[in-house]
């Protein structure tokens, strides 16, 4: 979780919510990504979906089977979907997005098989969420 916090920040340098994720696959992290919607102004440039872009073009496959998806603030339901189409094998994410967060839709959105840890890091997850949207008012 502190890689994915590290990839949070670079998002926090350049003024996108900051959101880092890592992917892991037999413990050596694959994938590293952040933020990029105002970068590339794209709004399914979440986090979630470039570290899993990333990781299956490193893995030469659409499947994260053996992997596990850490990220700094939960899933919205888009990436909880791509979460589960990938069928990653775990997800880990720190603090609950209690507006935009997958769990307060379904939790069918993620693969039958994929575990689940929230609250990871959560306080400082949270904190830098805070002071960029603090940061913004």
């Amino acid at each position: 979780m502190k890689a994915a916090l590290a990839e949070a920040n670079k998002a926090f340098e350049k003024q996108e919510i900051p959101v880092g994720a890592v992917v892991v696959c037999n413990d050596m992290i694959i994938a590293r990504a952040h933020n990029l919607t105002e970068t590339l102004k794209d709004p399914t440039a979440h986090a979630e979906m470039q570290a899993i872009t990333s990781a299956t073009n490193y893995l030469g496959g659409k499947y994260l089977i053996d992997c596990t998806i850490y990220v700094t603030l939960e899933p919205c339901a888009m990436c909880a979907g791509a979460i589960g189409w990938s069928q990653a094998a775990a997800l880990v994410y720190g603090a609950a997005d209690e507006k935009k967060g997958y769990s307060s839709i379904s939790d069918s959105l993620l693969h039958p098989k994929t575990k689940v840890e929230s609250g990871v890091l959560e306080k400082e997850c949270r904190e830098l969420l805070t002071k960029f949207f603090k940061s913004r008012r």
